[in-house]
């Protein structure tokens, strides 16, 4: 599946989709997530959520 499909899925709600998504972009989001060398789980779990919430308003 190319990731404009996944993409489309997500938007339509795709829980599977959405879980690909955020799989694909974990990495960076715990790059972000890292505050003085530690892992801020909080910041993680916003960056998780403004993902999600992008998601939606992407335009294909």
């Amino acid at each position: 599946m190319t990731f404009e499909q996944m993409l489309r899925r997500a938007k339509d709600g795709d829980h599977e989709a959405i879980t690909s998504i955020l799989l694909m972009y974990q990495p960076m989001l715990l790059k972000n997530a890292v505050l003085d060398g530690r892992l801020d789980e909080d910041l993680y779990q916003e960056l998780c959520i403004t993902l999600m919430r992008a998601i939606k308003l992407f335009r294909i």
